[in-house]
This record gives structure tokens, C-alpha cells and sequence, in this order.
């Protein structure tokens, strides 16, 4: 029988684990479906893995890692994904904010053929109107860049051991996996969920996390911002032109103004579109730095073991 290996991004989720635990193994015991949980703590402080050990111990289909510190979802994805032993491979959040009972659906659907099975919310439940607005740029920024739509996607997907295979072999160390997956491309479906209430704990995610996890991920996956600065460029010598020809026009027919107001703007326009491009270039140079140290995605401090 086929193997799903569940890969669960845990950080800080104590309140959370036997529960996911036990509703995720249930339902998949239900479905008569064979398959393995394996939670990623990315460095938590709190009793995460202690508690995901003890799971172990006492259930063979639960296994654990621990990172030996902080170094973000991006990596606990990459790293279950890689110790993953799966015939196909599924990623879902801790809190079970996806709800469990799609991944039945999903696999019944890999058992159909496709190879990646995303999951497109319905809905996105409770958030604030600025954490919807905010995501809803960024998304509709991204679909762009992409030609592809994704306003509702998440990290909740299935795929195929040859779609897995597929992103390990990518040796970048920032990754985008949400926008990965519609990228390594493989025949591919979606299926739609509402998001659920967090029953325990709270979110991890603040705006500035947000900001910086858009941020990170738009510049490593795509050059847009660095051709934002050209475009920059193109509108500042269009409008330099534009006044220059009516400074001069207004300097031979005697009506021009003296004084240093329009210096000073131009000056302070410049000045800041300058600013802006150079914090564009230097970002991205602070990720071809951080690419070319070649350090790894993450280090694994502890396994349970029953690796």
C-alpha cells in the first residue's frame, strides 16, 4: 500500500501537538489510508519536541526533528520534505487551521493521477482588514509575476515522491515553496477548504513577520523589484526632460521664477528615488551573498528514533 508522508511545520506549539496528532492519525486510520506524521520543530522553546518524542514512542507512524535553532517555515517544509519516506508527500499546518479531513480528498485525487494536489482556501476566516488588504497585495502581485492565481493559495498541497524530488534537487537557499510548487509545474488540481479556527495557542505570525516573509519571498523568486528601479529611472528622465524644456522656455521669454523651491524638490525626488533603488539593489545582493556562503537551509539538532 501506497505511504502518505503528513509534513507538520511545528514552532513553539505545545498546546497543539497530541491533538494534531490524534485527529490527523484518526482520520487517515478511518480512510484506510497507511501513512507517517512527521513534525519539523523549528527551534521552539517550549516542550514541542519533547512532546513529539514521547508521541513517538508510544505511535511508530509519528517521527520528529528538531532544528537547532530558528530558521523559519520555509525550512521545516524543506526538511521534512528530504526525511519524508512517502509514496506522496503532504504539508499542513500545526494549529489545523487546514482542516485534516482534505487530505483524504487529496489523496484519493493522487490516487487519480495528478501529482499536485494544491489547496485554495475559500475562505480565509478571521483576520484584520489590514492583514487582508496586505496579503491581498502581495498575492495579487505575485499572480502577476507569475501568470498564475494566487489570492487563496497556502502551503496546505500534496504531491507526488516525483514532485518532491523535484524541488530537492533546487539548490537555492531561499526558497519560496507556495510559489515552488506551481513552478516545477507536473499535472495538478486544486481542491478548496475554509480555514478553521485555532482552537489552542495563538499566531505566530505578526505584520512585520509578514512584511519581511513577503519581502523574502518576492525577491527570491523573482527580479520585479530590480526592474521596478529601471522603470524608476525611465520616469525620472521623462519628467527631467519635460521640466527641463519648460525651465528653459520660460528662461528666453524672461518669466522665469528665481528662488530654489524647484531645486529643492528635484533634489529631494532624486535623492529619494536614488534611496529607494539602492535598498532594491543591495537586498538582492544580500541574497546573492547569503547564496554564494552556501550555508545550509537549516541544521537538524535531534531525530526521534525511529528514523
Amino acid at each position: 500500500m501506497s505511504t502518505l508522508s503528513v509534513i507538520i511545520p511545528s514552532y513553539n506549539e505545545e498546546s497543539n501537538i497530541e491533538r494534531t496528532a490524534e485527529t490527523i492519525g484518526r482520520i487517515l486510520s478511518e480512510a484506510q489510508i497507511e501513512y507517517e506524521l512527521l513534525f519539523v520543530s523549528d527551534g521552539s522553546s517550549d516542550k514541542t519536541y519533547e512532546l513529539v518524542c514521547n508521541l513517538a514512542k508510544r505511535d511508530a507512524h509519528i517521527k520528529g526533528l528538531e532544528f537547532s535553532r530558528n530558521f523559519g517555515k520555509e525550512a521545516t517544509i524543506f526538511a521534512g520534505l528530504s526525511c519524508a519516506k512517502g509514496d506522496c508527500c503532504a504539508v499542513i499546518d500545526c494549529d489545523l487551521q487546514h482542516p485534516p479531513e482534505t487530505l483524504v480528498e487529496m489523496y484519493r485525487l493522487w490516487e487519480q493521477g495528478y501529482e499536485v494536489i494544491e489547496g485554495i482556501k475559500s475562505s480565509r476566516g478571521k483576520e484584520g482588514l489590514i492583514h487582508k488588504m496586505f496579503v491581498g497585495i502581495f498575492y495579487g502581485i505575485m499572480s502577476k509575476l507569475m501568470k498564475i492565481d494566487m489570492n487563496a493559495t497556502s502551503d496546505f498541497k500534496l504531491m507526488d515522491r516525483k514532485v518532491v524530488d523535484a524541488l530537492l534537487t533546487l539548490n537555492e537557499k531561499n526558497t519560496f515553496f507556495r510559489a515552488l510548487s506551481f513552478w516545477v509545474g507536473f499535472k495538478s488540481t486544486t481542491v478548496t477548504f475554509d480555514v478553521q479556527e485555532r482552537v489552542a495557542g495563538k499566531s505566530k505570525w505578526s505584520f512585520t513577520s509578514l512584511v519581511k516573509y513577503a519581502i523574502s519571498n518576492t525577491t527570491s523568486f523573482t527580479t520585479a523589484p530590480l526592474q521596478f528601479v529601471t522603470f524608476i529611472g525611465v520616469i525620472m528622465i521623462i519628467f527631467s526632460v519635460v521640466l527641463g524644456v519648460q525651465t528653459l522656455v520660460k528662461y528666453f521669454m524672461g518669466t522665469a521664477v528665481e528662488g530654489f523651491t524647484t531645486v529643492i524638490l528635484l533634489l529631494l525626488i532624486i535623492g529619494g528615488c536614488i534611496m529607494i533603488s539602492l535598498g532594491i539593489i543591495g537586498h538582492y545582493l544580500s541574497r546573492i551573498f547569503d547564496e554564494v556562503k552556501g550555508r545550509p537551509r537549516y541544521i537538524i539538532r535531534n531525530k526521534t528514533d525511529n528514523f
